[in-house]
């Protein structure tokens, strides 16, 4: 399953940097995220909890920018 998320991120060296840490969590197949666009898709492995993963993910990402928002 894919899904689209809205994110705020600051600069595109950020993105880059929180694509490769949502792409290192558990539960997620691959990931990607656009600056210009201020978007994240997310491709989940079977079975896994899109909320509990995205929680994840969000964690990740506020070790590159704190200040980090996912809409999900």
């Amino acid at each position: 399953m894919t899904k689209k998320y809205s994110i705020e991120v600051d600069c595109a060296n950020c993105a880059a940097k929180m694509e490769e840490a949502a792409k290192k969590t558990e539960g997620v197949t691959s990931a990607t995220v656009n600056y210009m666009t201020q978007k994240m898709e997310v491709e989940f492995a079977d079975g896994a909890n899109e909320k509990s993963v995205m929680k994840s993910v969000l964690k990740a990402c506020r070790k590159v920018e704190p200040d980090c928002e996912i809409e999900f």
